[in-house]
């Protein structure tokens, strides 16, 4: 028996996916030389799924080598513009790939001071929208491919699943901005990536359980106040985080200048909370999922 089971471990790992995630912007929406927020996840290889489109990704995206005909999905965690400005780019760019299945957009439900999926993709690409004349990605004869919105609520925990991975979405704490984390499940690997938030609402431990890789949007340093702080999370809150869902590592992204030259302080104050490993992310890292 226990040689089976051995060999059957080991059929498992050797017929395990390869799960990546490619930071194409690891900045924020400053000028600092770096690409605002944006990954990538590759299972094998193959791009699968875009997690945010701040200024600078889609160059990024070019140079992975990736392909817009085998991403399934799109996710904007929010509408702030370094989170969502290139995807006008992406879907002009897509227009000469041989792209021709559908591509779902997947952001946040609309509140007075921003749009919700659908009514942002109408703004972009609608009757009126500032890029009209491309107003076919909104329908079914477009000469590409066809944008499908999908509004979140997030209130309680949404499941989407797709062939080769599945995702969580929740509701987290942004200011007036409606705002997502999401969770990235491929097989027994899983993604959790907070997107901008304070987690007031404490919603981040609940989709955070046991995750390999908590992606941490670290826009503040510890002792920042104001109102920046009623927007982002501290090194102490991220670590907290960590330890309350009992990850295995932390990737600290959406660096902004208020941040770099901080980097032992931040290890030291997360140290008091998390002992799992610590990355500080670069634009085109990536990281192996295991």
């Amino acid at each position: 028996m226990k040689k089976i089971l051995l060999l059957l471990g080991i059929f498992s790992l050797l017929n395990a996916s390869k799960v990546e995630l490619l930071v194409l912007g690891s900045g924020g929406p400053e000028i600092d030389g770096r690409a605002s927020t944006s990954y990538i996840l590759f299972i094998d290889n193959k791009a699968k799924l875009i997690v945010d489109m701040g200024s600078g990704s889609m160059l990024g995206f070019e140079k992975s080598g990736a392909k817009l005909e085998d991403v399934d999905a799109v996710v904007l965690t929010h509408l702030h513009i370094d989170h969502s400005v290139d995807l006008p780019s992406y879907v002009k760019a897509g227009y000469f790939t041989s792209r021709s299945k559908n591509l779902s957009i997947i952001a946040p439900y609309g509140n007075k001071y921003f749009p919700s999926c659908d009514e942002y993709l109408e703004n972009l690409f609608g009757e009126k929208g500032a890029y009209r004349y491309m107003k076919d990605v909104l329908t079914n004869n477009s000469d590409s491919f066809k944008l499908v919105p999908k509004n979140i609520y997030g209130t309680t925990i949404t499941k989407i699943e797709y062939e080769e991975f599945s995702l969580k979405f929740i509701r987290v704490h942004h200011g007036i901005v409606p705002s997502l984390a999401l969770r990235i499940d491929v097989e027994d690997k899983s993604i959790v990536i907070s997107g901008d938030t304070n987690n007031e609402n404490e919603n981040l431990q609940k989709i955070a359980k046991n995750a390999d890789l908590f992606v941490a949007h670290h826009a503040i340093a510890e002792f920042d106040r104001g109102y920046a702080t009623t927007l982002h999370m501290n090194p102490s809150k991220i670590a907290q985080v960590a330890n309350d869902a009992k990850v295995k590592k932390i990737l600290l992204t959406h660096r902004m200048k208020r941040t770099l030259g901080l980097e032992k302080q931040t290890i030291k104050t997360i140290r008091m909370k998390f002992q799992g490993k610590v990355v500080f992310a670069e634009d085109f890292m990536k990281i192996l999922v295991d």
